[in-house]
């Protein structure tokens, strides 16, 4: 039995995986989908205005600590990119898988902001600009979305080297929006990686809803359906 630690992406919270969670349950794995500090319902605007990327880190490592957890396979999207990195730096070899799923994967001394592309940029500037901490999400998309703390968007993270000592790294490419997506470059660095394992999903950025089956394949080892069948798949 396999242990999966779930990390959402920016303003998002443990429900972005929801269609994800019982497939992997159902192949009898345990299975923890985390909200981070600031994104959950009850958060008042100190929480918001003080987490960071360091805070979110901490928040997998409680988590960790609170389930008696090693050898757990991390799965971070997109922002989740980045704290599953420097939660993974950071715990002492209790991860042992970590996957980026349309995710940040960061270097010693990057930030999200200084990984991602102009459109983002963008994005968390003028959703920043009302209250100067807290990102307001993109027009449409899912109502459940919150306010993300920026500074967790801006803060640089610090690598060790620990995480180079993941014994599985994979990073899985989400191709269906390449007029947007800042992971084009990354997918080109992590293929010439012989450390990494590099996959492709022809979805959207937000695959968990849009080819569940996919996705939950993947953390399972097992083959996927055909780039034909996966875009039948997704609305």
């Amino acid at each position: 039995m396999a242990t999966f630690v779930l990390v959402p992406g920016g303003w998002k919270g443990s429900w972005s995986f929801e269609a994800v969670v019982p497939l992997l349950e159902h192949a009898g794995h345990a299975v923890h989908a985390l909200t981070l500090t600031g994104l959950r319902p009850d958060d008042d605007n100190a929480t918001v205005a003080t987490a960071n990327l360091d805070t979110h880190a901490e928040d997998v490592l409680r988590l960790l600590d609170r389930a008696h957890l090693t050898n757990a396979t991390l799965v971070g999207h997109s922002y989740g990119g980045m704290v599953t990195a420097a939660a993974a730096d950071r715990a002492g070899g209790r991860i042992s898988r970590l996957v980026q799923l349309d995710a940040y994967v960061p270097r010693d001394g990057e930030s999200c902001w200084s990984s991602t592309n102009a459109h983002f940029r963008e994005v968390f500037a003028a959703g920043a600009a009302a209250t100067g901490y807290a990102v307001r999400p993109p027009d449409g998309g899912d109502p459940r979305r919150r306010p993300h703390p920026l500074a967790s968007f801006l803060q640089t993270i610090r690598l060790t080297g620990t995480l180079a000592q993941v014994p599985r790294r994979e990073f899985i490419y989400c191709s269906g929006w390449e007029d947007r997506t800042p992971f084009a470059e990354l997918r080109t660095r992590l293929q010439a990686d012989p450390e990494w394992q590099v996959h492709d999903l022809p979805t959207g950025h937000d695959a968990m809803h849009e080819a569940p089956e996919a996705v939950a394949a993947l953390l399972l080892g097992e083959c996927i359906a055909d780039a034909s069948t996966l875009r039948r798949q997704a609305p």
